[in-house]
């Protein structure tokens, strides 16, 4: 039977804003309360699904999220009708009013971790939406995100979802974004790569000192036992306090892996000589040959990579077994990391190819390639049982085009999250979109 790593994008939503909220994100803060595209915004998402698919990549679709949440605006105290709560917001508290609207659900590197059936005790492959409880625009996502994972994937005999951890800081999970799977082949038992910043039971782990370190280890030793994943298939790994404390806010901002590569910075990890072997010794047991590509820091910095998202890349696997790393149009205006990548694609190494996109709207809020895909590994019959709404095709490209241009407003100030008729146009959007990608009842106004 065949199996293959399926990305399913992150559809940008109606309100992409710049709030500038994610603390330790300096894309993010940087560019804080400037003005955006939501438009051009999905349109650069939706280009590279498209791109992928006509690669021959298998490629899907997950939707946004309603937004404003008018529901945890009422929790936060604000009364009346949704226009009142959403100006009275705006008037009293537009900190909450903005974080409300943030649209950052489109990166679903951190909706949930995925772990495939080869790797889990039953059989099925299982989702855990993450909590991501660290930042309180993102925590408040999982209960949604939850519902279209389930919708996405409905059939129980090959897919198990869990709930997301306890929402306190010592089981603080940030999804994907700090998960790599490694593999001889998509279809066999792997080792599943868990990267955390911090314990929250052991003291002898050092932490940042700038920066909150956002994924625990007790959170990825929780997920790997709802996964019921085994010891010989799990490694876990800290990420380096001191990169952390320049911007690496997740892993998958200094180290990207697939199959049996792992590409990385000299200053990702605490004690990498151990876990590079760690890594080598689970992999070679089940049959691979791992690879380690490691980035000197003398030829790119951690700000190179930070500032670039070099790291923040797709790896993908070509049908000539070679691969190729999809990058942001920053890494071309990096002069280190652009000549980095052109010697690395000219040698005899596992990654031949480098292809270019522009993803500016994205990038300025701090999410790049990786960012935007969550990765699912599937064999044959567990794709069929995939809702086939949410793959891409042609035909669904075109629709979600023609959908973005209906619904979607070329540009978005902060001062314009005020206007209570961006809730409006935002459900009947999402209203459409469930009819779209075959989604059924998702979203609180449809449930309500």
């Amino acid at each position: 039977m065949s199996a293959y790593e399926m990305n399913f994008d992150g559809l940008v939503g109606p309100t992409h804003n710049y709030g500038g909220l994610s603390y330790g994100n300096v894309a993010s803060q940087s560019n804080s309360q400037a003005v955006s595209s939501p438009k051009q915004a999905a349109k650069q998402g939706l280009a590279k699904m498209k791109a992928l698919m006509e690669m021959g990549f298998k490629q899907g679709v997950l939707a946004p999220q309603e937004r404003p949440d008018v529901a945890v605006l009422r929790r936060l105290g604000f009364t009346g009708s949704d226009a009142q709560v959403i100006q009275r917001a705006a008037k009293e508290a537009m900190p909450l009013l903005v974080a409300s609207c943030s649209a950052s659900s489109m990166w679903t590197a951190n909706a949930c971790t995925v772990s495939p059936s080869a790797d889990t005790a039953d059989g099925r492959v299982h989702f855990t939406a993450a909590n991501l409880n660290c930042k309180f625009h993102r925590s408040i996502e999982h209960p949604t995100t939850s519902r279209v994972l389930g919708a996405m994937f409905a059939d129980e005999r090959h897919f198990a979802h869990h709930a997301a951890l306890p929402a306190v800081s010592q089981f603080g999970d940030e999804g994907a974004a700090n998960h790599t799977r490694f593999c001889k082949d998509y279809g066999e038992a792997g080792v599943e790569f868990f990267v955390y910043g911090r314990s929250a039971f052991d003291s002898r782990y050092p932490a940042p000192q700038r920066y909150p370190a956002r994924q625990t280890l007790e959170a990825s030793q929780a997920v790997a036992r709802l996964h019921g994943l085994s010891e010989a298939g799990v490694v876990y790994a800290q990420q380096n306090p001191v990169v952390i404390d320049q911007g690496v806010f997740h892993n998958d901002v200094i180290a990207v892996g697939n199959g049996e590569v792992l590409f990385y910075h000299q200053d990702a990890f605490l004690d990498t000589d151990k876990v590079l072997a760690e890594l080598g010794d689970k992999l070679g047991r089940r049959g691979g040959n791992f690879q380690a590509v490691c980035v000197p820091r003398d030829a790119v910095t951690v700000e190179d990579a930070v500032r670039s998202y070099l790291f923040n890349s797709q790896l993908l696997s070509r049908a000539d077994g070679s691969m190729l790393l999809i990058v942001p149009e920053e890494c071309r205006n990096n002069a280190n990391v652009w000549s980095y990548l052109q010697q690395l694609t000219s040698g005899n190494g596992p990654i031949r190819a480098v292809q270019v996109f522009d993803l500016k709207q994205s990038m300025q809020n701090g999410g790049g390639p990786a960012c935007l895909r969550l990765r699912v590994a599937l064999k044959d019959n567990e794709l069929e049982a995939v809702n086939p709404g949410v793959i891409m095709t042609p035909a669904l490209y075109d629709r979600l085009t023609g959908w973005v241009d209906k619904h979607y407003r070329d540009q978005l100030s902060e001062s314009e999250l005020a206007d209570p008729q961006l809730l409006v146009e935002c459900r009947a959007a999402l209203d459409e979109l469930t009819q779209i990608l075959k989604l059924g009842s998702v979203y609180p106004f449809q449930l309500a």
